[in-house]
């Protein structure tokens, strides 16, 4: 992560009943991305994946029908946004850099969201940080997100192994 950060930043953790390398692989899997990434009632659909740093991912997240159409930063009812890995460090940290694809200058710039998995006795911490918010993202928001996308990120993994 950048010290030139200069936005808001927000940081949550989870304990998952898994091995570093078991969520390692869901962190860093298309098709696992599309199954836990999008909080609460959202969905999720990855356009484009390169898997090696410099590379990255193309991902749109859609809110419910149940959702105002006004809601979303992108369309309606959609977040689209684009993440460079920075650092691919298997398997305890991914860094990636995230744009979200935005006509609202409130939600351009460029955020981080680093990733560390840190093994425990019953399990791995799961920790996500975030520096350089956009200000169109409020911190308690990005952490009630990041804490249903860990809920689901437990599940798919606990599932799985």
């Amino acid at each position: 992560m950048s010290a030139s950060s200069s936005g808001p930043t927000s940081r949550v953790s989870r304990l998952i009943s898994a091995s570093p390398e078991e969520i390692f692989a869901a962190l860093v899997d298309q098709s696992a991305l599309e199954i836990w990434q999008a909080p609460d009632a959202m969905t999720a659909k990855v356009h484009e994946f390169d898997l090696r740093v410099g590379g990255g991912y193309r991902m749109s997240l859609y809110y419910p029908d149940t959702e105002p159409a006004s809601i979303g930063k992108s369309a309606a009812r959609e977040d689209r946004f684009s993440s460079r890995f920075v650092s691919i460090a298997s398997p305890h940290r991914v860094v990636q850099a995230i744009r979200f694809d935005s006509a609202d200058p409130a939600n351009q710039g460029e955020m981080t969201m680093a990733i560390t998995l840190a093994p425990e006795t019953r399990g791995t911490l799961v920790t996500f940080e975030f520096q350089n918010l956009p200000p169109g993202v409020r911190p308690e928001d990005n952490d009630a997100g990041t804490r249903s996308s860990l809920e689901k990120l437990s599940r798919y993994v606990e599932s799985s192994s």
